[in-house]
């Protein structure tokens, strides 16, 4: 199995496909990093030679990819929450960031629905009971 940018990519895939397994290297970029090493997209892992993996770690190495991109998309991050922008507030509140609607739907990022107004009575009664016992 080659090791590029610290990451195992699989054999019996095509190269195209397995440097996808690269944070950083996508499926719209791949094909920039395969012109530049001079490998044809087609051709499987296992099929390259010693000299064509050689180049194609020479080029993933000139991007920012793995460790150096999450490091820097974190600082990112952390830059927006301390200079107090909107964006920055919605991700130290763990809400969608990019505009999108949360009146219905954004689960997964809101976590498991909880009813906030009316409770049966049995449920009340539960809940009054362990603030008694907590009290």
């Amino acid at each position: 199995m080659p090791r590029i940018a610290g990451i195992d990519i699989p054999e019996k895939k095509r190269v195209d496909i397995s440097l996808t397994y690269i944070y950083g290297i996508g499926r719209t970029n791949v094909y920039d990093v395969l012109k530049r090493a001079v490998i044809e997209p087609a051709k499987r892992v296992h099929d390259l030679t010693t000299e064509e993996v050689a180049r194609l770690q020479k080029v993933v190495e000139s991007l920012k990819v793995e460790g150096d991109l999450r490091k820097a998309v974190a600082l990112n991050i952390t830059r927006l929450k301390e200079t107090g922008t909107y964006r920055g507030m919605r991700h130290s509140r763990g809400l969608p960031v990019r505009g999108q609607r949360t009146r219905t739907n954004a689960r997964t990022k809101r976590g498991k629905r909880m009813t906030i107004g009316a409770l049966k009575k049995e449920v009340l009664a539960k809940v009054d009971a362990a603030k008694k016992e907590k009290e």
